[in-house]
């Protein structure tokens, strides 16, 4: 056998540490109660914020927080959408203005995709103008 080969302690799975002097954390039980009436127990620090709903290690089943009612729900703000934005610093009128202005723009072909712009043949040889 090899010189530098370890004897005598298993490294690795057996700790040598005692826990003389070590002082746990404060913690608390906390029961849950799933749908189908199963308790259980979680063990979580004191400072900790407890959740109301907790997932069962035995059943998998979500259990809500025994004698615990149930926390009110936040009212969700609804999504502000663009149309939204756009409504809070303009007006009805002053779209429809920007919208015919643009249109007039695009019709006379000074803005928009630059292949609705250049006239085109057609099969019989002539320019026909774009609209």
């Amino acid at each position: 056998m090899s010189d530098r080969a370890l004897r005598g302690s298993r490294l690795g799975t057996q700790s040598f540490e005692d826990e003389r002097g070590v002082e746990m954390a404060p913690r608390q039980q906390v029961m849950y109660v799933t749908e189908t009436g199963h308790e259980f127990e979680v063990t979580m620090s004191t400072e900790a914020e407890v959740p109301v709903y907790w997932e069962s290690p035995q059943t998998g089943d979500v259990g809500r927080r025994a004698g615990f009612a149930e926390p009110e729900g936040k009212k969700d703000k609804p999504a502000r959408t663009h149309w939204d934005m756009l409504r809070e610093r303009r007006s009805l009128p002053e779209l429809e203005d920007i919208l015919t202005e643009r249109l007039e723009l695009l019709r006379a072909g000074q803005i928009g995709p630059a292949h609705l712009h250049r006239a085109t043949r057609s099969r019989s040889g002539r320019r026909s103008a774009s609209a």
